[in-house]
C-alpha cells in the first residue's frame, strides 16, 4: 500500500536587504534584483518549488518590496480552479508594532498562513540564490528519517568554513546533525570526506506542527535572534530531531554532470557579477537552458533581439554574449557581457566583460567595460566607462572589485 499524499505548503524567505549589493539594491528587495537578462533571483527559487509539484506557496516579503510584489503577482499565476498559488505576502505587524526581527519571527508574524493551509510540511527556501533543485527528494528522505527538522546542505572546502553555517554530522549517522556551528574557524572534515563540510544552503523541511511550536517558543525566548538557521535549527539538533540532506544526492533532470550540485550566493557585487560571466562563457557551468526543469519568469512584451548595421556600413558584432530580448545593436560590438532586454548598443560602441540591465543605453562611440549598470542609465556617445577604474572614482562612481557600478537611473556626470 502506498504511503498516504502529504499536504505541503512552500515558504519563500524574501525580506532580504541586500546590503552588499549596494547600489543594485538601493531601490528594490535583493531577491527582485535581475540576473542572467530576463529573470529576477526569487524566479530561481520558486522555479524549484514549483517545478518540485509544491504549488501552494507563500513569499513573506519586507524590504522594498514593491518591484518584488508587482512580479511575483504578474508573473507567478498559478490555476486558482486547482487550489494552487504564489501570493506574496507583506510584512503586517500582526503580532505587535515591530517589523520581521528575523527569518523565524516572519514565519511566526505569519503563523495564520499555516494554520489556513493546515500542512503536513512545510519548506522553507530562501530567495536569493542561483542554482536547481528537486525538493521533493528532500521531502522523502526527511519523512523517511522520522526528523522534525531537515536541512540542505552543499560540501564546500573545508578553508571556507569560516564564511558559512556548517553542519556537524554523526560520525556513526552522517544524515543526523550533531551541531550547528556559525562561521567555525576549527571544524571537523565530513566522515567520508575530510577535507570538506556540510554548509547550509538555507533550506529546510519541517514537520508543520513542530515548526509552528519551535518560531512560536523562539517568540517568547529573549536573547534570540530569531534566526531559522541560528535559532530553530539549533534548537532541534539540542534534542537530536533534526537531519541533514546532502544536496550531492540531488538529481535534477536534465542536470549534467558539469553543472549538477552548481549553487551560488550572490549576495555581493564580485560574485553577481562572476555567476554573469560564467553564463557568457563557452561551456558555462550553470546551464540555463536545461528545458527538463525550466527556469520560469515573465519575458515581457519585447521584441527578439536583433543586431544591424550602423552608420557607414558598420556591422553589429556579439560573441560570448546573451542578449535578451529587445536588444538592438547598431553598428557595435558586444563581448563576454549580458544584456538585459531593451538595451540599445549605438554605431562604433564598445560593450565587453559587463552587465547591462533593462533598458541601458551606450552611446555612439563609447566604450563600457567592466561594469555594472542598472536600469536606465544612459552612457553619453563617446564617454568611457570601466577602463579607469581611478578616473571612474574620481567621478563619483562606485569602483568595487575593479567594478564599475552605476544605481538605477543613475545620472552619467561628465
Amino acid at each position: 500500500m502506498s504511503s498516504p499524499r502529504r499536504k505541503v505548503l512552500a515558504i519563500v524567505l524574501a525580506g532580504g536587504e541586500g546590503k552588499r549589493l549596494m547600489p543594485l539594491t538601493a531601490d528594490r528587495a535583493k531577491p527582485a534584483v535581475p540576473f542572467g537578462g530576463t529573470y529576477r533571483l526569487i524566479d530561481f527559487a520558486l522555479s524549484n518549488v514549483v517545478n518540485s509539484g509544491y504549488l501552494k506557496v507563500v513569499v513573506l516579503t519586507q524590504y522594498k518590496s514593491h518591484s518584488l510584489d508587482r512580479h511575483v503577482t504578474s508573473t507567478w499565476r498559478m490555476s486558482a480552479m486547482l487550489g494552487n498559488y504564489v501570493a506574496p505576502v507583506p510584512a503586517q505587524q500582526r503580532v505587535g508594532k515591530h517589523w520581521y526581527l528575523g527569518s523565524a519571527d516572519a514565519i511566526f508574524q505569519s503563523l495564520n498562513l499555516i494554520r489556513d493551509e493546515e500542512p503536513d510540511l512545510v519548506v522553507v527556501v530562501g530567495a536569493d540564490h542561483v542554482y536547481r533543485m528537486d525538493f521533493s527528494q528532500m521531502v522523502e528522505q526527511h519523512v523517511a528519517s522520522g526528523a522534525a527538522c531537515t536541512v540542505a546542505a552543499i560540501r564546500q572546502p573545508i578553508s571556507m568554513a569560516d564564511q558559512f553555517g556548517v553542519i556537524d554530522v554523526h560520525p556513526d549517522q552522517p544524515s543526523r546533525i550533531r551541531e550547528f556551528l556559525e562561521k567555525p574557524t576549527d571544524p571537523v572534515g565530513l566522515p567520508d570526506s575530510p577535507g570538506e563540510i556540510l554548509a547550509s544552503m538555507g533550506n529546510y523541511v519541517f514537520d508543520a506542527k513542530a515548526l509552528v511550536e519551535a518560531v512560536t517558543r523562539d517568540a517568547d525566548t529573549e536573547g534570540t535572534m530569531h534566526d531559522m538557521g541560528g535559532d530553530i535549527v539549533p534548537a532541534f539538533v539540542a534534542r537530536d530531531d533534526a537531519g541533514v540532506y546532502d544536496f550531492r544526492d540531488n538529481d535534477v533532470p536534465g542536470a549534467t554532470d558539469r553543472d549538477r550540485g552548481y549553487w551560488r550566493d550572490v549576495g555581493t557585487l564580485g560574485s553577481y557579477y562572476d555567476a554573469h560571466m560564467d553564463l557568457v562563457s563557452p561551456l558555462p557551468v550553470f546551464n540555463l537552458y536545461n528545458y527538463d526543469w525550466p527556469i520560469l519568469t515573465s519575458h515581457g512584451p519585447y521584441a527578439p533581439a536583433k543586431l544591424v548595421q550602423g552608420a557607414e556600413e558598420r556591422a553589429a558584432q556579439a560573441y560570448d554574449a546573451v542578449l535578451s530580448q529587445g536588444v538592438v545593436v547598431t553598428g557595435g560590438t558586444v563581448a563576454r557581457s549580458v544584456l538585459s532586454p531593451a538595451v540599445r548598443v549605438e554605431t562604433g560602441a564598445e560593450v565587453s566583460d559587463s552587465v547591462l540591465l533593462h533598458n541601458v543605453r551606450i552611446g555612439a562611440g563609447a566604450v563600457v567595460r567592466n561594469a555594472i549598470l542598472d536600469k536606465n542609465v544612459v552612457v553619453p556617445p563617446g564617454e568611457q566607462l570601466g577602463v579607469d577604474p581611478e578616473a571612474d572614482a574620481a567621478r563619483g562612481f562606485r569602483v568595487v572589485d575593479g567594478l564599475t557600478v552605476l544605481g538605477k537611473d543613475e545620472a552619467f556626470e561628465r
